[in-house]
């Protein structure tokens, strides 16, 4: 009988609610009440490091809001974001190192939001990043290492542990 390797398990490192709101700070307010009401976290504002005069945006410029999940919370809110996502993603939702990234259209969708007018209709961004026991080597200060190619985890993995553990469909 073949014992399974501990260290080859997958599992969700985090979760990453986004809303870009680009120059408009009306947007951004109500993005920052969306993510609020939904993760019950407060998001932080991301700023832009770069100028572009063609878009208008210059160094300092809030321009969107995000909250990272991780651990037990970051658990309980995907299985309500999938179920807004009607439990369906796409193939070219994941990539080839782990992470699956898709959009909800209106927050409506997501179990538990309940309309709010002053927030009016909005859709955010969720990305997901898994990770196997390991791959601190590539975030530690000292003796910092790459993760090894066998060990890294490849879309058709992602793909069986996200049907695995919260039943989804792939297309």
């Amino acid at each position: 009988m073949k014992q399974e390797n501990a260290m080859r398990n997958i599992g969700v490192e985090k979760v990453t609610l986004n809303i870009g709101a680009g120059k408009n700070p009306e947007r951004l307010d109500k993005g920052v009440k969306l993510i609020a009401a939904i993760t019950g976290r407060k998001p932080i504002k991301t700023i832009t490091n770069k100028r572009i005069p063609a878009w208008g945006l210059r160094p300092g410029l809030p321009i969107g809001c995000k909250v990272t999940l991780r651990n037990k919370d970051a658990d309980e809110i995907l299985k309500r974001l999938l179920e807004g996502a009607e439990r369906n993603l796409k193939n070219s939702q994941f990539d080839n190192e782990g992470n699956i990234s898709f959009g909800i259209p209106e927050y409506i969708n997501v179990p538990g939001a309940k309309y709010d007018p002053e927030i009016g209709m909005m859709g955010f961004q969720v990305c997901i990043t898994l990770e196997r026991k390991g791959f601190r080597i590539k975030r530690r200060k000292l003796i910092r290492k790459k993760v090894a190619k066998n060990h890294k985890i490849t879309k058709a993995e992602a793909i069986d542990f996200m049907k695995e553990r919260y039943k989804i469909a792939v297309e």
